[in-house]
Protein backbone atom coordinates (compact mmCIF):
# COMPACT_ATOMS: atom_id res chain seq x y z
CA UNK A 1 0.00 0.00 0.00
CA UNK A 2 1.10 3.53 -0.75
CA UNK A 3 0.82 6.10 2.03
CA UNK A 4 -0.69 9.43 1.14
CA UNK A 5 1.71 12.31 1.43
CA UNK A 6 0.58 15.06 3.77
CA UNK A 7 2.04 18.53 3.49
CA UNK A 8 2.83 19.67 7.07
CA UNK A 9 2.70 23.33 6.01
CA UNK A 10 -0.98 23.10 5.04
CA UNK A 11 -3.27 23.74 7.97
CA UNK A 12 -6.62 22.02 8.15
CA UNK A 13 -9.50 24.20 7.00
CA UNK A 14 -11.50 25.41 9.99
CA UNK A 15 -15.03 24.15 10.31
CA UNK A 16 -17.70 26.48 8.96
CA UNK A 17 -19.59 26.99 12.18
CA UNK A 18 -22.30 29.13 10.63
CA UNK A 19 -23.38 26.23 8.42
CA UNK A 20 -23.55 23.99 11.46
CA UNK A 21 -25.70 26.54 13.29
CA UNK A 22 -28.06 26.82 10.32
CA UNK A 23 -28.45 23.03 10.11
CA UNK A 24 -28.83 22.59 13.86
CA UNK A 25 -31.50 25.27 14.25
CA UNK A 26 -33.09 25.18 10.81
CA UNK A 27 -36.53 24.39 12.29
CA UNK A 28 -36.53 27.48 14.50
CA UNK A 29 -35.07 29.65 11.75
CA UNK A 30 -37.74 28.48 9.30
CA UNK A 31 -40.34 29.24 11.96
CA UNK A 32 -38.92 32.76 12.28
CA UNK A 33 -39.22 33.21 8.53
CA UNK A 34 -42.85 32.09 8.62
CA UNK A 35 -43.52 34.42 11.57
CA UNK A 36 -42.08 37.41 9.70
CA UNK A 37 -44.02 36.46 6.57
CA UNK A 38 -47.33 36.23 8.45
CA UNK A 39 -46.90 39.54 10.28
CA UNK A 40 -45.73 41.19 7.06
CA UNK A 41 -48.81 39.83 5.31
CA UNK A 42 -51.08 41.35 7.95
CA UNK A 43 -49.36 44.74 7.61
CA UNK A 44 -49.47 44.66 3.81
CA UNK A 45 -53.17 43.71 3.87
CA UNK A 46 -53.95 46.57 6.27
CA UNK A 47 -52.00 49.00 4.08
CA UNK A 48 -53.63 47.75 0.88
CA UNK A 49 -57.13 46.28 0.53
CA UNK A 50 -57.96 46.39 4.24
CA UNK A 51 -57.03 50.05 4.54
CA UNK A 52 -58.86 51.01 1.35
CA UNK A 53 -62.07 49.32 2.49
CA UNK A 54 -61.84 50.89 5.96
CA UNK A 55 -61.20 54.34 4.52
CA UNK A 56 -64.18 54.05 2.18
CA UNK A 57 -66.48 53.09 5.07
CA UNK A 58 -65.05 55.87 7.22
CA UNK A 59 -65.83 58.52 4.61
CA UNK A 60 -69.30 57.11 4.00
CA UNK A 61 -70.47 56.39 7.57
CA UNK A 62 -68.56 58.77 9.82
CA UNK A 63 -69.53 62.43 10.26
CA UNK A 64 -68.87 65.20 12.73
CA UNK A 65 -71.82 63.95 14.81
CA UNK A 66 -70.59 60.40 15.23
CA UNK A 67 -69.35 57.24 13.59
CA UNK A 68 -70.82 53.76 13.23
CA UNK A 69 -67.81 51.47 12.88
CA UNK A 70 -68.21 48.87 10.17
CA UNK A 71 -66.59 45.43 10.07
CA UNK A 72 -64.02 46.79 7.59
CA UNK A 73 -62.90 49.50 10.03
CA UNK A 74 -62.81 47.02 12.92
CA UNK A 75 -60.73 44.53 10.92
CA UNK A 76 -58.35 47.29 9.86
CA UNK A 77 -57.66 48.31 13.45
CA UNK A 78 -57.53 44.69 14.62
CA UNK A 79 -54.82 43.99 12.02
CA UNK A 80 -52.82 46.97 13.27
CA UNK A 81 -53.17 45.85 16.90
CA UNK A 82 -52.25 42.22 16.12
CA UNK A 83 -49.18 43.28 14.14
CA UNK A 84 -47.96 45.54 16.95
CA UNK A 85 -48.52 42.79 19.51
CA UNK A 86 -46.57 40.32 17.35
CA UNK A 87 -43.68 42.77 16.89
CA UNK A 88 -43.64 43.57 20.59
CA UNK A 89 -43.37 39.88 21.50
CA UNK A 90 -40.34 39.20 19.29
CA UNK A 91 -37.77 40.04 22.05
CA UNK A 92 -39.45 37.59 24.44
CA UNK A 93 -39.62 34.84 21.81
CA UNK A 94 -35.94 35.33 20.97
CA UNK A 95 -34.99 35.28 24.67
CA UNK A 96 -36.96 32.06 25.18
CA UNK A 97 -35.36 30.42 22.15
CA UNK A 98 -31.83 31.43 23.14
CA UNK A 99 -32.28 30.33 26.74
CA UNK A 100 -33.79 26.91 26.11
CA UNK A 101 -31.51 26.18 23.13
CA UNK A 102 -28.27 26.94 24.94
CA UNK A 103 -29.39 25.28 28.15
CA UNK A 104 -30.49 22.22 26.18
CA UNK A 105 -27.12 21.91 24.45
CA UNK A 106 -25.30 22.26 27.75
CA UNK A 107 -27.55 19.62 29.33
CA UNK A 108 -27.04 17.15 26.48
CA UNK A 109 -23.30 17.79 26.26
CA UNK A 110 -23.33 18.64 22.55
CA UNK A 111 -21.28 21.75 23.25
CA UNK A 112 -18.41 19.60 24.55
CA UNK A 113 -18.44 17.67 21.27
CA UNK A 114 -18.30 20.90 19.28
CA UNK A 115 -15.38 22.16 21.34
CA UNK A 116 -13.37 19.03 20.50
CA UNK A 117 -13.76 19.66 16.74
CA UNK A 118 -11.12 22.42 16.61
CA UNK A 119 -13.74 25.01 17.65
CA UNK A 120 -13.00 27.09 20.74
CA UNK A 121 -15.84 27.83 23.20
CA UNK A 122 -15.59 31.55 22.44
CA UNK A 123 -15.82 31.02 18.69
CA UNK A 124 -18.65 28.55 19.17
CA UNK A 125 -20.71 31.03 21.19
CA UNK A 126 -19.90 33.95 18.86
CA UNK A 127 -21.09 32.02 15.80
CA UNK A 128 -24.10 30.62 17.64
CA UNK A 129 -25.17 34.20 18.37
CA UNK A 130 -24.11 35.87 15.12
CA UNK A 131 -26.26 33.75 12.79
CA UNK A 132 -29.61 34.23 14.57
CA UNK A 133 -28.73 37.87 15.33
CA UNK A 134 -28.31 38.58 11.61
CA UNK A 135 -31.56 36.83 10.69
CA UNK A 136 -33.55 38.43 13.53
CA UNK A 137 -32.20 41.88 12.62
CA UNK A 138 -33.13 41.41 8.97
CA UNK A 139 -36.64 40.20 9.78
CA UNK A 140 -37.28 42.92 12.37
CA UNK A 141 -36.13 45.60 9.94
CA UNK A 142 -38.68 44.39 7.38
CA UNK A 143 -41.46 44.54 10.00
CA UNK A 144 -40.47 48.06 11.07
CA UNK A 145 -40.48 49.36 7.50
CA UNK A 146 -43.90 47.85 6.79
CA UNK A 147 -45.32 49.15 10.08
CA UNK A 148 -44.08 52.67 9.34
CA UNK A 149 -45.63 52.44 5.88
CA UNK A 150 -49.00 51.57 7.43
CA UNK A 151 -48.74 54.14 10.22
CA UNK A 152 -47.79 56.99 7.89
CA UNK A 153 -50.67 56.18 5.54
CA UNK A 154 -53.11 56.28 8.50
CA UNK A 155 -56.21 55.64 6.38
CA UNK A 156 -58.61 55.77 9.34
CA UNK A 157 -57.43 58.57 11.66
CA UNK A 158 -58.45 57.40 15.13
CA UNK A 159 -56.88 55.72 18.17
CA UNK A 160 -53.29 55.66 16.83
CA UNK A 161 -50.85 57.74 18.86
CA UNK A 162 -47.13 57.85 18.13
CA UNK A 163 -46.25 57.66 21.85
CA UNK A 164 -48.21 54.48 22.65
CA UNK A 165 -45.74 51.79 23.70
CA UNK A 166 -46.60 49.30 20.96
CA UNK A 167 -46.63 51.91 18.21
CA UNK A 168 -43.52 53.70 19.47
CA UNK A 169 -41.53 50.47 19.59
CA UNK A 170 -42.72 49.08 16.26
CA UNK A 171 -42.15 52.36 14.43
CA UNK A 172 -38.39 52.65 14.91
CA UNK A 173 -35.06 51.16 15.83
CA UNK A 174 -36.29 49.75 19.15
CA UNK A 175 -38.05 46.91 17.33
CA UNK A 176 -34.63 45.93 15.93
CA UNK A 177 -32.46 46.24 19.06
CA UNK A 178 -34.84 44.77 21.66
CA UNK A 179 -34.67 41.31 20.01
CA UNK A 180 -30.86 41.54 20.21
CA UNK A 181 -31.18 42.23 23.92
CA UNK A 182 -33.51 39.23 24.14
CA UNK A 183 -30.88 37.08 22.42
CA UNK A 184 -28.21 38.23 24.87
CA UNK A 185 -30.45 37.77 27.93
CA UNK A 186 -31.53 34.30 26.82
CA UNK A 187 -27.90 33.30 26.24
CA UNK A 188 -26.82 34.43 29.68
CA UNK A 189 -29.83 32.73 31.27
CA UNK A 190 -28.91 29.47 29.54
CA UNK A 191 -25.31 29.68 30.74
CA UNK A 192 -26.34 30.52 34.28
CA UNK A 193 -29.09 27.95 34.77
CA UNK A 194 -28.09 25.14 32.35
CA UNK A 195 -31.65 23.85 32.59
CA UNK A 196 -34.37 24.36 29.97
CA UNK A 197 -37.28 25.33 32.21
CA UNK A 198 -35.37 27.53 34.64
CA UNK A 199 -33.61 29.28 31.72
CA UNK A 200 -37.01 29.90 30.14
CA UNK A 201 -38.33 31.56 33.31
CA UNK A 202 -35.21 33.61 33.97
CA UNK A 203 -35.08 34.94 30.39
CA UNK A 204 -38.74 36.01 30.47
CA UNK A 205 -38.38 37.65 33.89
CA UNK A 206 -35.27 39.65 32.97
CA UNK A 207 -36.69 40.79 29.62
CA UNK A 208 -39.95 41.83 31.25
CA UNK A 209 -38.09 43.81 33.90
CA UNK A 210 -35.91 45.57 31.31
CA UNK A 211 -38.83 46.44 29.03
CA UNK A 212 -40.96 47.72 31.92
CA UNK A 213 -38.17 49.86 33.39
CA UNK A 214 -37.28 51.44 30.04
CA UNK A 215 -40.93 52.07 29.16
CA UNK A 216 -41.42 54.02 32.39
CA UNK A 217 -38.14 55.91 31.89
CA UNK A 218 -38.81 56.70 28.22
CA UNK A 219 -40.59 60.08 28.62
CA UNK A 220 -37.69 61.36 30.71
CA UNK A 221 -34.93 60.45 28.26
CA UNK A 222 -35.28 63.77 26.42
CA UNK A 223 -36.07 67.29 27.76
CA UNK A 224 -39.75 68.19 27.86
CA UNK A 225 -41.17 71.19 26.06
CA UNK A 226 -42.83 73.55 28.57
CA UNK A 227 -45.66 75.89 27.57
CA UNK A 228 -47.25 78.46 29.88
CA UNK A 229 -50.64 80.09 29.47
CA UNK A 230 -52.70 82.76 31.31
CA UNK A 231 -55.56 81.97 33.66
CA UNK A 232 -58.29 82.76 31.15
CA UNK A 233 -56.82 80.26 28.65
CA UNK A 234 -56.35 77.28 30.94
CA UNK A 235 -54.00 74.45 30.09
CA UNK A 236 -52.76 74.94 26.54
CA UNK A 237 -51.11 71.90 24.99
CA UNK A 238 -50.99 71.26 21.22
CA UNK A 239 -52.62 68.26 19.63
CA UNK A 240 -50.76 65.00 18.98
CA UNK A 241 -48.38 65.38 21.92
CA UNK A 242 -47.43 63.21 24.89
CA UNK A 243 -48.43 65.27 27.93
CA UNK A 244 -46.29 64.97 31.05
CA UNK A 245 -46.46 67.20 34.10
CA UNK A 246 -48.88 70.13 34.42
CA UNK A 247 -49.68 72.64 37.11
CA UNK A 248 -49.89 76.30 38.07
CA UNK A 249 -47.48 79.22 37.71
CA UNK A 250 -47.02 81.87 40.40
CA UNK A 251 -46.25 85.56 39.85
CA UNK A 252 -42.57 84.78 40.39
CA UNK A 253 -42.61 82.14 37.65
CA UNK A 254 -42.42 79.20 40.03
CA UNK A 255 -44.19 75.99 39.02
CA UNK A 256 -46.47 74.61 41.73
CA UNK A 257 -49.23 71.96 41.86
CA UNK A 258 -52.67 73.16 40.82
CA UNK A 259 -54.77 72.77 43.97
CA UNK A 260 -57.34 75.45 43.18
CA UNK A 261 -58.99 73.87 40.15
CA UNK A 262 -59.75 77.26 38.56
CA UNK A 263 -61.53 78.73 41.62
CA UNK A 264 -60.91 82.47 41.37
CA UNK A 265 -60.71 83.18 45.12
CA UNK A 266 -58.27 80.34 45.67
CA UNK A 267 -56.11 81.35 42.71
CA UNK A 268 -55.76 84.87 44.08
CA UNK A 269 -54.98 83.74 47.61
CA UNK A 270 -52.08 81.50 46.56
CA UNK A 271 -50.76 83.94 43.94
CA UNK A 272 -51.52 81.83 40.84
CA UNK A 273 -51.17 83.81 37.60
CA UNK A 274 -51.23 81.08 34.97
CA UNK A 275 -50.69 77.46 34.07
CA UNK A 276 -47.93 75.34 32.60
CA UNK A 277 -47.88 72.03 30.78
CA UNK A 278 -44.94 69.85 29.77
CA UNK A 279 -45.14 67.65 26.69
CA UNK A 280 -43.27 65.82 23.96
CA UNK A 281 -44.26 66.84 20.41
CA UNK A 282 -44.09 64.41 17.50
CA UNK A 283 -40.70 65.88 16.58
CA UNK A 284 -39.28 64.23 19.74
CA UNK A 285 -40.02 60.75 18.39
CA UNK A 286 -36.55 60.13 16.95
CA UNK A 287 -34.55 61.71 19.82
CA UNK A 288 -36.45 59.54 22.30
CA UNK A 289 -36.09 56.53 20.01
CA UNK A 290 -32.33 56.93 19.56
CA UNK A 291 -31.57 57.54 23.25
CA UNK A 292 -33.48 54.43 24.28
CA UNK A 293 -31.86 52.48 21.45
CA UNK A 294 -28.44 53.46 22.76
CA UNK A 295 -29.37 52.28 26.25
CA UNK A 296 -30.64 48.95 24.92
CA UNK A 297 -27.48 48.42 22.87
CA UNK A 298 -25.33 49.22 25.91
CA UNK A 299 -27.30 46.70 28.00
CA UNK A 300 -26.93 44.12 25.22
CA UNK A 301 -23.16 44.63 25.12
CA UNK A 302 -22.96 44.34 28.92
CA UNK A 303 -24.99 41.12 29.01
CA UNK A 304 -22.94 39.59 26.16
CA UNK A 305 -19.67 40.54 27.83
CA UNK A 306 -20.89 38.84 31.00
CA UNK A 307 -21.88 35.73 29.05
CA UNK A 308 -18.50 35.43 27.29
CA UNK A 309 -16.62 36.02 30.56
CA UNK A 310 -18.66 33.32 32.28
CA UNK A 311 -18.05 30.88 29.42
CA UNK A 312 -14.30 31.47 29.45
CA UNK A 313 -14.09 30.91 33.20
CA UNK A 314 -16.08 27.67 33.01
CA UNK A 315 -14.03 26.28 30.13
CA UNK A 316 -10.58 27.43 31.24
Amino acid sequence: MTALAVDPTVRPRPARMWRTVLRLHRGILIGWGVYVALVSGVLVWAYGPGGSAAQADWRRKCTAHGCDWSSAISLYHAAHAVAEFAIGWVPYLVAIWAGITLAGELERGTTRLAWTQSVSPTRWLATTLAVPAALVTAGSTVLVLLHRLLFDAHQVPVTWNWWNDGTFTANGTLAVVYPLLGLAVGTLAGLLRRHVFSSFGLAIAVMGLARTALTYARPHLWPWVTRTSPLNTGYDAPRDVLVGDRGAVTSTGRHVPDTCFEQAKCLKSVDITGYYVQYHPASHFWPLQFVETGIVLALTALVLATAFTLLRRRTA
